[in-house]
């Protein structure tokens, strides 16, 4: 395989929402702990979480969402990042990840970003004129040796994923709660398929295994087959 084995590992709610509503001042790691029947198992995500591959596909719009862009540096740590963005990541939140990752590899289409005023040693930046997932997974391998890829994103990267047949395995925490709203980000969002001819472009499973947790959580991990 000339890219990356990929596997797409999220927590979710049974509906499928990896939010719980439509507003950015509302996120699954800061409220689902306020909510009893949801804080209890929570930490077992994070547990899990632990586990995955040493490389770590996200997007700046999730991680301006989660404060990168004014927290403290953090310490270094033994995970490669990879983050596509093009205007949500500033010079600090790039700093950020160069500190915390042994590699930081950026994908952008923006030929301004703020990352290529930065100079650190382990920053890499890929530039594609018009996005290909496809491509920039390639270069992951051949050029910075990512062999196993977790991606994290949101729903709309993570449907461009799915659309262009990048999915390898599924491993998703399904929490015990239902959220609703139809544009709250589910874990598969994007464009949808309107007629027969594009039924090829679904991803059909076959389930690996499923682990019953506690607190009522679940942990389902499949194979894309198709």
């Amino acid at each position: 395989m000339d890219r990356p084995i990929t596997t797409l590992f999220m927590l979710m709610s049974l509906d499928g929402k990896i939010s719980p509503g439509a507003s950015d001042a509302l996120d699954v790691d800061k409220d689902f702990p306020k909510i009893d029947g949801l804080k209890e198992g929570l930490p077992q995500y994070y547990e899990i979480e632990q586990t995955t591959d040493l490389w770590s596909f996200n997007t700046g719009r999730v991680q301006e969402k989660m404060g990168v862009n004014q927290k403290p540096y953090p310490d270094k740590t033994p995970v490669s990042f990879v983050l596509l963005d093009n205007n949500h990541l500033t010079e600090h939140g790039v700093t950020y990840f160069c500190k915390k990752s042994q590699v930081f590899v950026l994908i952008t289409s923006n030929k301004d970003h703020p990352a290529y005023n930065i100079k650190e040693n382990n920053l890499h930046i890929i530039f594609q004129e018009k996005l290909s997932l496809k491509d920039a997974l390639h270069e992951l391998k051949s050029s910075y040796g990512c062999n196993k890829l977790t991606i994290q994103s949101g729903g709309t990267v993570n449907g461009l994923f799915l659309r262009a047949k990048l999915f390898d395995y599924i491993d998703v925490v399904v929490a015990p709660v239902l959220i609703g709203g139809k544009e709250t980000a589910s874990l598969i969002d994007g464009s949808s398929i309107l007629s027969e001819n594009e039924l090829s472009e679904l991803g059909v499973l076959k389930l690996i295994d499923c682990t019953v947790l506690n607190d009522s959580y679940i942990r389902v991990r499949y194979q894309v087959i198709n």
